[in-house]
């Protein structure tokens, strides 16, 4: 399901995604919009057999959807009026509402508007897998020597070390699902408590509830960045630190260095190459994507959702 199929790179990615027979797609958009915009940009796709067609405009199912939405939030002050209207206009929760109903198996959309825009619906209508209390966004870079994840890039402005240590395991579980295994280190102006800021204290919290419950996963902290990829700078420092080799998997303490260090690195470093962000703790192989998303993180978001959604739940 992609909710923002009138976009030029949605069409051009969904033409892939029917050439390699790689899922089914549903397109959210208006049909004359679609046909118009095929036919502009040379794609050879056809609604109704290569793929199937949600009219915003219009669509009987909407009736069923509106009225789920509003019973779902009926005393979180949404009115009937309110879901009648928000489910004609708010694509993203059109897409949330057909894979909570199983009219769809999974959904790709945040080419348009902020990340937050996207998650509230998803939240609303979706929710968190069972035992999760927070979500996160792990974004990967494959650099030139070496693959790196970082977390959380877009999700919590200022996060617990409760949630974070969250955020760590659920990245690092998504990062084996990916046949990767993590080595965390997380991230702080201090180094091994070489520094009072508040942002030490919180990883070394973190750090202590990430080894109470996951005592198997390789993971130190807290420590600067260069310490966390270059291993004989962290040995010199901690020659006691359990981190071995350079870190694949960086925990950031707030979304603002996250997000800056990605965004770095992806332009300085990893020629623009990036695989997601990942929505971890989301119950549903749903996948908020950025409007700097190309057609080929496109691509690899929908191939990773088909295989998310064939996995048993």
């Amino acid at each position: 399901m992609f909710t923002e199929a009138e976009d030029e790179r949605v069409l051009r990615a969904v033409q892939v995604i029917v050439d390699e027979k790689l899922a089914r797609p549903i397109l959210v958009g208006r049909p004359a919009v679609l046909l118009s915009r095929i036919e502009k940009f040379g794609l050879r796709l056809k609604l109704g057999q290569d793929v199937e067609v949600t009219n915003p405009e219009y669509d009987e199912r909407f009736h069923q959807y509106w009225t789920t939405y509003w019973e779902m939030m009926c005393r979180q002050g949404i009115t009937k009026e309110m879901a009648r209207v928000e489910m004609r206009r708010r694509l993203t929760l059109i897409g949330a509402m057909m894979v909570h109903v199983g009219d769809a198996d999974g959904m790709i959309c945040g080419m348009a508007s902020g990340y937050h825009d996207h998650l509230r619906f998803i939240d609303q209508v979706i929710g968190q897998q069972a035992g999760t209390k927070t979500y996160g966004a792990m974004n990967i870079l494959l650099l030139s020597e070496k693959t790196v994840a970082l977390v959380d890039t877009h999700v919590n402005e200022d996060p617990t070390a409760e949630q974070l240590a969250d955020i760590t395991l659920m990245a690092a579980e998504k990062m084996r699902q990916l046949n990767l295994e993590p080595k965390v280190a997380l991230l702080s102006r201090s180094n091994f408590g070489s520094g009072s800021s508040a942002s030490g204290e919180k990883m070394r919290q973190a750090l202590a509830l990430v080894r109470e419950r996951a005592p198997e996963l390789e993971v130190d902290g807290e420590m600067h960045g260069d310490c966390a990829l270059d291993e004989a700078l962290r040995l010199r420092i901690l020659p006691s630190s359990t981190l071995r080799g350079s870190a694949n998997l960086l925990v950031c303490p707030n979304v603002d260095a996250g997000n800056i260090a990605y965004n770095l690195l992806k332009t300085a470093a990893g020629e623009n190459v990036a695989v997601g962000p990942f929505l971890l703790g989301v119950n549903a192989p749903v996948q908020i994507l950025t409007s700097s998303s190309t057609v080929r993180r496109i691509v690899n978001m929908t191939a990773l959702a088909v295989v998310d959604a064939n996995k048993p739940r």
